[in-house]
């Protein structure tokens, strides 16, 4: 634990062992609490693990962590629609300060862009947008199609972009370099959301790709970092 961080512990909002949030806390009072969701592509191997090296970073900024797990894979989309509500929620009880800021990559930029309405801020890193459009084009070597099946409906309903505004406001961070999630789906996203209203910043990185995206020492986090400052009180 680094001096940053004064205490780690879990919070359990479901019985599954997947539905929990690590929550690290700062050294001091924190102003804020910040929720990291991870991506993956809804596959169960990749967990929440993903998204631990940025929580010093945070830390050392002043914010509680809180790290989320959820259920993916073979649970479906229902389970993990469920989970992302109950996840902020418990996430909301993490901190001291009622500011809450949500950061999720990938499917977990799904995931933030869908549950925007439970945060103040919300930052998603190269985030699947458009899964109609994913199915189609066979985003993730096929993902779309393993997690949903047939399901067009569920598909549709998960889809930031059928979702448009988001709540709160929004930073869209993508590498114009992304091999897995095309940034083309994110420049889409960005207009429809704009056109609905939506207050949505939107960095275009040259040089990022899809997993650098959550690499501490990438060069667009001074720029994320600064926003999200600006935004908690």
């Amino acid at each position: 634990m680094s001096a940053a961080e004064a205490a780690r512990r879990t919070l359990r909002y479901g019985q599954h062992p997947d539905q929990h949030v690590e929550v690290t806390s700062p050294v001091g009072s924190p102003r804020g609490t910040v929720v990291l969701i991870h991506g993956g592509y809804w596959r169960r191997p990749f967990t929440a693990e993903l998204m631990q090296p940025l929580v010093p970073m945070f830390t050392a900024d002043g914010w509680v962590v809180a790290n989320v797990e959820y259920r993916r894979g073979s649970e479906g989309w229902a389970a993990t629609a469920a989970d992302l509500t109950a996840s902020l929620a418990a996430a909301r009880t993490a901190g001291e300060a009622s500011r809450l800021a949500i950061i999720g990559h990938s499917v977990g930029g799904q995931l933030a862009l869908l549950g925007s309405s439970e945060g103040d801020a919300v930052v998603a890193l190269a985030p699947v947008t458009d899964l109609v459009r994913g199915s189609r084009e066979r985003i993730g070597d096929g993902a779309v199609e393993e997690f949903f099946g047939e399901s067009t409906d569920s598909i549709v309903a998960a889809s930031p972009v059928a979702h448009v505004p988001p709540g709160g406001e929004v930073l869209v961070v993508h590498g114009r370099d992304d091999a897995r999630v095309p940034i083309e789906h994110t420049r889409d996203y960005v207009e429809a959301a704009r056109s609905a209203g939506a207050r949505v910043d939107f960095t275009e990185v040259p040089q990022l790709s899809h997993l650098h995206a959550i690499v501490p020492a990438a060069s667009h986090w001074p720029y994320v970092r600064t926003w999200l400052e600006k935004r908690r009180g």
